[in-house]
């Protein structure tokens, strides 16, 4: 488990996530962020689970998604924000763990449109095991049309 006094997060990330009611209602924290990087924490919830106890694949996919952008976001020049264009996520193993994080990449970082990839792990007890991907594409907006 990341400790987030060991990791950095951008202040404009700090700020966009502090600002997302999705992440503050499953649960979810920022950990790291920077440098076309991203981390996403998720402790298990048993009220984000879906018929078989495992956690649903939309949270999953959530956190995924989320850290796509926010690893775009660190690479995007002052005033432009993102906005995730589409994703495509691959879930290998379900949703069984006490920890699940979403750790992503840029692969490119473009002026418009960025690709990300992340991988969703499960942590219990020592043992992570990888359970989904998410590849993403990420679009540059103008953050002051948004606001």
């Amino acid at each position: 488990m990341a400790n987030a006094d060991e990791q950095t997060v951008d202040p404009r990330v700090a700020d966009s996530f502090a600002q997302q009611p999705l992440m503050a209602l499953i649960g979810a924290r920022i950990v790291e962020a920077h440098d076309g990087r991203a981390t996403i924490e998720l402790p298990r919830n048993q009220t984000l689970t879906q018929q078989h106890g495992y956690t649903h694949a939309a949270v999953l996919a959530a956190i995924g998604d989320s850290a796509c952008g926010y690893a775009a976001m660190t690479l995007a020049p002052q005033g432009r924000g993102v906005l995730t264009v589409e994703y495509k996520i691959s879930l290998l193993a379900p949703g069984d763990g006490e920890l699940f994080v979403a750790q992503a990449e840029v692969l490119r970082a473009g002026r418009r449109l960025s690709f990300a990839q992340a991988t969703i792990h499960a942590e219990q007890d020592d043992a992570r095991t990888l359970i989904a991907t998410l590849s993403a594409t990420i679009a540059s907006i103008d953050e002051s049309r948004h606001a």
